[in-house]
């Protein structure tokens, strides 16, 4: 095991909001939060998930477009804060869950350049493909087995946006994240908050899985691995479908 950083951004819902319906959506988004709920929703297997945005892709940019959702928008400030103007040229990116490749235009627009994609839904890399941004494409899923095709070591940094949630990533996709990033990378995971109190995948095991992989890499002495979340309550800017307030920075 090997990695040095975690950086997890959320956003939270109001207090007593609830977890899931569409109580809060503005009526003149409804329909787009349909669409969304459609790939998230309970119960939902792998398989269908991957099926619903590959129906889905054609019309997802439109749907979820900058101001109606901005976890992209996010993950590429992040990445800019965390790394400076002269290295973002020369960075191995592996963008996660990379759908229509909005994380990739946002990272292209603040001078990130290697950039590869790998996604499940062979609707959204039909989309991606045509932003002419991306170099390697893996149609694959992070979590369900190896991924053989991408070596040990061979990323500098890896972000999820959007990636997150019922039937998507598992927990174990953990271990191979921690695989495919070099000793020193840094993993960027953007996510809502509220999927750790009802994802049945996440309740009660993300964060502690987390937390276990950096016990386990100080305990074997083999790599210095941190875990740094920062809490956004209410990010009025991540979704304006669901989202209201300010981002609140908390380093743990």
């Amino acid at each position: 095991m090997k990695i040095s950083n975690f950086c997890q951004i959320m956003d939270s819902e109001d207090q007593g909001a609830p977890v899931v319906g569409f109580e809060n959506v503005p009526e003149n988004d409804a329909a787009e939060y349909l669409n969304n709920y459609k790939t998230h929703t309970p119960g939902i297997t792998h398989d269908e998930m991957v099926r619903a945005y590959t129906e889905w892709a054609t019309n997802y940019d439109k749907d979820l477009c900058p101001g109606r959702y901005n976890g992209p928008e996010i993950a590429a400030r992040f990445m800019a804060t965390h790394y400076p103007v002269e290295v973002r040229d020369k960075l191995n990116i592996l963008d996660v869950a990379a759908g229509t490749g909005q994380v990739g235009r946002e990272l292209h627009k603040v001078g990130f350049r290697k950039i590869d994609a790998l996604e499940p839904s062979p609707g959204m890399l039909q989309v991606l493909k045509r932003r002419n941004i991306y170099g390697t494409l893996y149609q694959v899923a992070l979590g369900l087995e190896r991924i053989n095709a991408i070596a040990t070591d061979a990323y500098d940094a890896l972000v999820i946006a959007g990636g997150m949630g019922e039937g998507h990533i598992p927990v174990r996709g953990l271990d191979e994240i921690v695989r495919i990033v070099k000793p020193g990378g840094t993993v960027f995971i953007v996510m809502r908050e509220e999927y750790l109190s009802y994802v049945t995948e996440y309740v009660g095991k993300l964060e502690p899985y987390m937390e276990n992989l950096v016990r386990l890499a100080h305990g074997v002495g083999l790599i210095e691995l941190s875990w740094r979340t920062i809490l956004s309550e209410n990010l009025e800017w991540y979704s304006s479908i669901k989202s209201k307030s300010r981002a609140d920075p908390i380093i743990s």
